[in-house]
């Protein structure tokens, strides 16, 4: 008789539900830091909008401000025009070799103190904490069926998190224009409705990853803890358990054999105070996000069962081979300055001191012209060929300017301006001027009779101090 057919196993999941994670309050200079630093980041986000900044009556009085409207982005005194993008895409590199090079030093510190969505959960697990309680009376209620007291807990905490969405949401849009003038356009319903529509998507967007997805934002949305293996090398200080003094691990430390134990006791505090929900004692993984807060809770343990501290804690995997074979670790800034690093910092260094340089070598005025080609010239009655071109001249500085404009480098051309009698022009504070302006040779000179033939338009305050020029060309009759 013939046994059936065992059915294939089912193939692996790629997506695993969600195990909800309660992280157990904990105490210590890491978790010291990370208060520290999520006060800074939220307050600096918070607040940055109402910094006021008197840039006089033709500009906004807001320190930092993206106007799209106007096309500009203003940082104290700092004002950026959009042909000086240059400006923001160094500062994104630079923030990308930072990036890199904190990776590259201690680990996912970033991920674990600074990143928008580790501060903002922390903040909404903070919020659950002080409502439900620690680990334990919020497992419990997890855990329990619905009542009045569960749904009480349930709407306070909820509420609470979405007035933090919402401010959230709403801080944001402050960025991008006047922060009092919307704000009062918020209230009052008057605000546009892309205003209203944006504070609605980032509340959204906050409530749900800070309140509800969490750890999950971290392990599959973001791609760094993929990158991150690219940074990192031996050298790399981070969050490792170790295992050569803690093993066999166990708790009776009373009972037969007890004497073979390692320093571990198994308490799991480690584990329950870990906002990823991991246990970093099966080793490096890519869920951790090198937030120090287990390096904390088995300090405490440590010190009350009287064994050395760091059971857990930063190490190199080069040191972990020396801790192995008895030897002494390598001091901590032999890790954090290698050639690694040391190419990281000199390339943030070189960007950052470039975009200084060209920050206070710039000028307030700009000049651009654009010749136009329909037609390309015009055949004048007395024989003359004359160009017109289309003269942008913007000045960025706080008062109105009168500009000077001027021809060079093809003597017997004639400049005009359309529409004016002189070559002056006045340009309105921090604005931008078009002006028709035309040149023409004389008849039968080389210039009318040739083709294509290099010029220099220059434009020059009154006072001479500030000047700039710009090449363009002047056709002729000849093609």
């Amino acid at each position: 008789m013939t046994k059936p057919a065992t059915a294939a196993p089912p193939p692996p999941r790629l997506y695993a539900a969600r195990e909800p994670v309660f992280p157990r309050r904990v105490a210590g200079s890491f978790r010291t830091l990370k208060w520290w630093i999520m006060a800074a980041t939220l307050g600096i986000y918070y607040l940055t909008p109402w910094i006021r900044w008197d840039r006089g009556p033709a500009l906004p009085d807001q320190a930092v401000l993206v106007d799209l409207a106007g096309r500009r982005f203003y940082f104290f005194m700092i004002e950026i025009w959009p042909h000086e993008f240059y400006f923001v895409a160094g500062l994104l590199i630079m923030a990308g070799l930072g990036l890199f090079l904190f990776t590259s030093a201690l680990g996912r510190v970033w991920c674990g103190y600074a990143c928008p969505q580790t501060v903002w959960t922390d903040l909404f697990i903070t919020v659950e904490r002080w409502i439900e309680g620690d680990r334990n009376a919020r497992v419990r209620l997890w855990k329990q069926d619905w009542d009045g007291r569960k749904l009480r807990l349930r709407l306070l905490k909820w509420s609470l998190w979405l007035v933090i969405a919402v401010a959230t949401g709403g801080a944001w849009v402050f960025y991008f224009a006047d922060a009092p003038t919307l704000l009062a356009d918020l209230v009052t319903l008057r605000a546009h409705p892309v205003a209203y529509s944006t504070v609605a998507i980032l509340a959204a967007t906050t409530f749900v990853f800070g309140g509800f997805a969490r750890e999950q934002i971290c392990i599959y949305a973001c791609p760094w803890p993929r990158i991150q293996a690219a940074m990192m090398d031996e050298e790399t200080m981070t969050i490792a358990y170790r295992d050569w003094r803690g093993e066999p691990r166990g708790r009776h430390r009373k009972a037969e054999g007890a004497e073979r134990l390692g320093d571990c006791i198994d308490c799991l505090a480690c584990v329950v105070v870990c906002p990823m929900g991991i246990d970093i004692r099966n080793g490096q993984q890519m869920a951790c996000i090198t937030c120090g807060l287990c390096i904390d809770a088995c300090n405490d343990v440590m010190d009350r069962v009287g064994k050395p501290r760091d059971l857990i804690g930063f190490l190199a995997l080069s040191d972990e081979r020396r801790e192995r074979a008895g030897e002494a670790r390598r001091r901590v800034w032999r890790h954090v300055f290698r050639p690694r690093t040391i190419v990281y910092s000199l390339l943030w260094a070189g960007i950052g001191i470039g975009l200084v340089v060209a920050l206070f070598l710039r000028t307030d005025l700009d000049v651009t012209i654009a010749p136009v080609r329909n037609p390309t010239f015009v055949t004048l009655a007395d024989g003359s060929i004359r160009n017109a071109y289309d003269l942008r001249i913007r000045n960025m500085h706080d008062t109105e300017r009168t500009f000077r404009i001027g021809v060079r480098g093809a003597p017997g051309l004639a400049l005009a301006l359309e529409g004016r009698d002189g070559l002056d022009l006045a340009v309105p504070a921090d604005a931008i001027r078009i002006q028709r302006l035309y040149l023409t040779a004389a008849a039968a000179s080389a210039l009318a009779t040739g083709g294509r033939s290099p010029v220099e338009i220059w434009a020059s305050d009154i006072d001479g101090r500030t000047r700039a020029e710009v090449e363009t060309h002047f056709q002729g009759s000849a093609p």
